[in-house]
């Protein structure tokens, strides 16, 4: 197993059909139970899910496309907190990536809570490309398992719309 090097940085998203978000993010296209968004602030696109446990899950690259973050976030109590920096540990394939999560609350749909992690390795995309699960171990909390289903039709489609973004 090997281990890489994470940023942690808060994200000011916002999810849901708020009209900060009908601005912000046109829809680009969906593929297997993932919605492809064009972040018209950044000028890049994002793909995002929800899964049978009401959780998101969201990824995408930050303003200037040298970094792609993941985010991850539920509708359970947790102790997670607007700013607040926690480590974790994310199990993709057999590959451990390990690093830091900025806490987010209020920042996303109501009801909401979770963290960002940032990172510029890009084999930790192609773990999640290759991958049906991602366990992921925050320090304060437990260990919970995301559904990875269908990213790599979504991070290819998410590809071609940041192409398209740049021309």
């Amino acid at each position: 197993m090997r281990s890489s090097r994470f940023l942690a940085l808060s994200l000011s998203l916002s999810l849901g059909a708020t009209a900060a978000m009908a601005e912000k993010f046109i829809g680009y296209g969906a593929i297997e139970g993932w919605n492809v968004y064009i972040d018209t602030e950044k000028n890049s696109c994002m793909v995002e899910t929800k899964d049978d446990f009401d959780n998101v899950i969201q990824m995408g690259l930050t303003d200037d496309r040298g970094i792609a973050y993941i985010g991850v976030f539920t509708k359970e109590e947790t102790n997670v907190r607007t700013g607040k920096k926690s480590g974790v540990a994310l199990l993709i394939g057999d590959d451990i990536y390990v690093g830091e999560a900025t806490g987010m609350r209020g920042n996303i749909t109501k009801g909401y809570s979770g963290g960002y992690v940032l990172t510029d390795n890009p084999k930790v995309f192609e773990d999640i490309s290759r991958s049906y699960t991602m366990t992921v171990f925050p320090e304060e909390e437990y260990a919970f398992t995301v559904d990875l289903s269908g990213t790599a039709k979504a991070l290819d489609l998410a590809r071609k719309c940041n192409q398209e973004q740049l021309q």
